[in-house]
């Protein structure tokens, strides 16, 4: 997709969100805009660049054990990780370093922790991070598994969410709707955007996305 458009989060050149208009299908919703995150995951600079500025969210913190990183965020998270030890916040953790993981999904989409990683969330105090968070449906799904796993969630983060908090629990995003006033999120059964005849563009995940040409 050409046509998209760049915006920086409070002047840091590298921390950055592309848009694109149009009509995208995600895995809880039809949207009008996509934000392509993949070289914000992937591209050292960029993931460096947004997960020191996620750290600093985090900086009055006093212990985050394990960065729970979803969709893909793995390397956001390491960054992250490793800016948070270096202002001082702390793990509980015997190596007293932070764990960065990422769930397993099983048939059903929920998702698991196998017996050898299990102990990264178990007992642990556990930030979760998202790449991007609209419907919440994902979030839902990942809070229900570190409680079942007897994690204690002490926060999430996002590169982009739509919602402030999610079950009384802040959301600390980078860019929210005030970065672009006019983003829509629809349920599948009820897309303005369908019922008014508008073409889907592409169907995305936290992958990347895929059109229908």
């Amino acid at each position: 997709m050409e046509n998209y458009k760049k915006i920086q989060y409070n002047g840091h050149n590298d921390v950055i969100l592309r848009i694109t208009p149009g009509h995208f299908i995600t895995p809880h919703s039809h949207v009008n805009y996509y934000m392509d995150l993949c070289d914000t995951k992937a591209r050292m600079k960029e993931a460096r660049a947004t997960g020191e500025a996620l750290a600093e969210m985090y900086l009055a913190s006093d212990v985050i054990d394990t960065i729970l990183c979803l969709n893909g965020m793995e390397v956001v998270g390491a960054y992250m990780g490793d800016k948070l030890t270096q202002a001082g916040i702390i793990s509980l953790n015997s190596h007293k370093t932070m764990y960065i993981t990422s769930p397993e999904y099983n048939v059903n989409s929920q998702m698991m922790f196998r017996d050898n990683n299990k102990h990264m969330i178990a007992g642990k105090k556990v930030l979760i991070l998202i790449d991007s968070a609209t419907t919440g449906g994902t979030l839902l799904t990942a809070l229900n598994s570190v409680r079942f796993y007897q994690g204690e969630i002490v926060g999430i983060s996002a590169v982009f969410s739509i919602a402030t908090q999610i079950e009384n629990i802040p959301i600390r995003a980078l860019f929210t709707k005030r970065d672009f006033p006019d983003y829509v999120s629809y349920p599948h059964d009820g897309c303005k955007l369908c019922k008014e005849g508008v073409p889907i563009d592409a169907i995305c995940n936290g992958f990347g996305y895929s059109t229908l040409d």
